[in-house]
């Protein structure tokens, strides 16, 4: 069985309990002043329509009393760590998917920690007792469905999902609920007629993909609870990564460029956080029809510089592209290779100020910024079409 276990309003609660003045009351991190964009909101907050990557001046509209925070990431990170310690004291299979939430299979731990439902129930204890944070638990033979059930019960929610009950817990969702549908893909499958999962499942398999390709095949095994993924042990520290599925499909390179950049500052941002460095990048590149594609390269020496990824990156976009020109449902980026950013590196003999330190000074700047007042409060401007797009559309 696997657990998905995902911090509740990670940010904002860990501010909540660090200053108990803040408890019951609704909580933004980042967004102060009306500047930057907001990177998380309590509970109390979304009650008012709050959420993350929201403008600070839309947050302070909408709730004037909330108390705006500035963000601690280094900390978050920290707790995070003591969240992911928690976990591997339950079972050593565990797949971070983010510093607050990960996948967990607790098969081969059942005789020391007992039933998966007492593992979940024991998890989310621990983690109150010793950290004081709220956590929600899935629990499913599935990787999505964990992940559905979780999202399901928050805050602080438990929801099992026994191997005889997945068709009976689906049927009745919505189809947004399964990976892959934003507000497009919704409004399309609605189109069809198809509005709750089950619609999906009791279609012909052939009769799905003849409307939507290979998507109809992909939503047709969810919907009949078909999801041969397993967990994936230390994601993370084999790799970092950023992607992104469009509301809507994207053809024009300008847009595609925009996403590309956006996506390796992010990227960048956060291997620089975790003390790593790169010696490969990948492109990955979902088609319109689902089909999915990656190009990769190897670096002639690590990297955490997001201008180095960057370029490499654009490249990749453009040889793609040349290869598949079709519109572009997801584009994402990884770096892998990693390895540690404090371990001996060759100097500039002569000292010279370079173009790379020069850069690295940049990168350093922009994380300062970035960690006070939200990772959208500075960007390049090759990032700003899809940064812009982002706010107005939400699109994730």
């Amino acid at each position: 069985m696997i657990l998905h276990v995902d911090m509740d309003a990670f940010y904002a609660s860990i501010e909540q309990r660090d200053r108990p003045e803040l408890r019951g009351r609704p909580v933004v991190v980042g967004g102060s002043e009306g500047r930057g964009v907001v990177t998380a909101a309590s509970y109390e907050a979304r009650e008012y329509g709050i959420h993350s990557a929201m403008p600070g001046s839309r947050a302070i509209k909408l709730c004037p009393h909330a108390d705006f925070v500035r963000g601690r990431l280094d900390h978050y990170a920290s707790v995070g760590r003591a969240v992911r310690e928690i976990f591997h004291r339950f079972t050593p299979v565990v797949q971070p998917l983010s510093l607050d939430e990960a996948f967990l299979d607790v098969s081969g731990t059942i005789r020391l920690h007992g039933s998966p439902r007492e593992i979940g129930i024991a998890i989310r204890e621990t983690i109150r007792r010793e950290l004081d944070l709220p956590a929600s638990v899935g629990i499913a033979p599935l990787k999505f469905v964990a992940k559905i059930a979780s999202d399901i019960g928050k805050p602080n929610g438990f929801v099992e999902v026994p191997a005889d009950g997945v068709r009976e817990f689906l049927d009745p969702l919505p189809v947004s609920r399964l990976w892959g549908v934003g507000k497009v893909g919704q409004t399309k499958l609605q189109r069809l007629g198809y509005r709750t999962i089950a619609d999906l499942r009791v279609k012909e398999v052939e009769a799905l993909k003849s409307q939507l390709g290979r998507w109809g095949e992909h939503l047709w095994n969810l919907a009949n609870g078909i999801d041969r993924r397993r967990v994936v042990v230390d994601h993370l520290a084999k790799g970092i990564g950023h992607e992104r599925t469009f509301s809507e499909d994207l053809s024009d390179i300008e847009s595609l460029n925009a996403v590309v950049s956006y996506l390796s500052e992010q990227t960048a941002r956060r291997l620089r956080r975790a003390r790593r460095l790169a010696s490969t990048i990948t492109l990955k590149y979902r088609r319109e029809d689902f089909q999915t594609f990656s190009r990769a390269r190897k670096l002639s020496a690590p990297t955490d510089s997001t201008l180095e990824i960057l370029q490499v990156a654009e490249e990749l976009l453009l040889e793609m592209r040349s290869r598949e020109p079709r519109s572009v449902r997801l584009l994402g980026i990884s770096l892998g290779g990693l390895t540690d950013a404090d371990a001996p590196k060759q100097l500039n003999l002569f000292g010279e100020e370079t173009g790379e330190n020069a850069s690295s000074k940049v990168d350093t700047l922009s994380d300062q910024i970035a960690s006070k007042l939200g990772k959208h409060s500075v960007y390049r401007a090759s990032s700003h079409q899809w940064v812009d797009r982002k706010k107005d559309k939400r699109q994730f």
